[in-house]
């Protein structure tokens, strides 16, 4: 039995249906395309986003460069560097005047990146629909001030859970067990957020009228997938820079900054996929399903 024959023994599956649904959406709704696009908000909006980050950081007790260590620890070794450099000069010239002007930067640059995810989930579920420019610029500096708030909470639970933690397991003599817990259960931590933030992404930035028919539960599967494929591509691109590619031979200084674009790109079309992911599943399992009920 050739392969055409083994295809068509599955053509009529539920997994098979979905696949070829997402592989057309994919390619129909050009998410390469949009993904370069998001690539230029996120450039535009990750150095501002980390001025006023950095700068929030700097007025409380918190170890800045221990907080991004585990955050930026995915990333070629030659990008962690350009960062830390970035990170070493915005110490520095740390000011409240600095720290106004960044928030003002900050919200409106990475407002744009949120604004272009929006529209790129809104398109995976064929909503023609377009919002106001004034209520998409207001969702978008909402989603924008979400995701701060809960990057803020993270790292706070992050930090204080240790010190919780650390201080109950010194108490009845356990440090190494906790620290063996805590090790793990970060990480979990981190993973779990970053679900549920794209989770919450993906199912408000869809048109109201529509989200009413998809619940949280339904965005899980895309979430889930941008989570763990940025992870994935973003290990495999670091270990790729780092053991075969030379990109200082080829674009000498500039190659911090190209790799640092291309693996914007890679978070980007990852964001997007997670998209079409959702949005396949809905149109075959969810709005169909509504449509149906609607017309008995």
């Amino acid at each position: 039995m050739d392969w055409k024959k083994r295809l068509l023994k599955y053509s009529n599956s539920k997994w098979f249906i979905f696949l070829d649904n997402l592989i057309y959406n994919i390619r129909n709704d050009e998410v390469t395309a949009i993904g370069a696009q998001l690539t230029y908000y996120l450039i535009l909006s990750i150095f501002p986003f980390l001025i006023f980050f950095l700068n929030v950081l700097g007025h409380t007790s918190l170890a800045v460069e221990s907080l991004l260590e585990n955050w930026i620890i995915a990333l070629p070794t030659q990008t962690q560097t350009l960062l830390y450099k970035v990170i070493d000069e915005i110490s520095l010239a740390s000011s409240d005047t600095l720290l106004s002007l960044s928030i003002v930067l900050a919200l409106w640059s990475a407002s744009l990146g949120i604004s272009a995810i929006i529209r790129a989930i809104n398109k995976a579920y064929n909503i023609k629909r377009k919002r106001n420019y004034i209520r998409l610029k207001l969702l978008s500096l909402l989603f924008t001030l979400a995701l701060v708030i809960l990057l803020m909470i993270v790292l706070v639970t992050l930090v204080f859970g240790e010190l919780i933690g650390n201080t109950i397991f010194t108490y009845i003599g356990a440090v190494n067990v906790f620290y063996r817990i805590w090790d793990r259960s970060r990480k979990m931590i981190a993973l779990l957020s970053m679900i549920i933030i794209f989770a919450l992404l993906y199912k408000y930035s869809i048109e109201p009228k529509e989200r009413r028919h998809i619940r949280l539960v339904h965005t899980l599967p895309g979430a889930i997938f941008a989570t763990i494929g940025w992870i994935l591509a973003s290990g495999a691109f670091s270990y790729y820079v780092n053991n075969f590619a030379n990109y200082s031979k080829t674009y000498g200084s500039l190659g911090a900054v190209i790799i640092l674009l291309v693996w914007l790109y890679i978070t980007s079309i990852m964001i997007v996929l997670g998209g079409e992911i959702n949005g396949t599943y809905a149109s075959l399992f969810i709005l169909n399903r509504k449509d149906t009920g609607d017309r008995e």
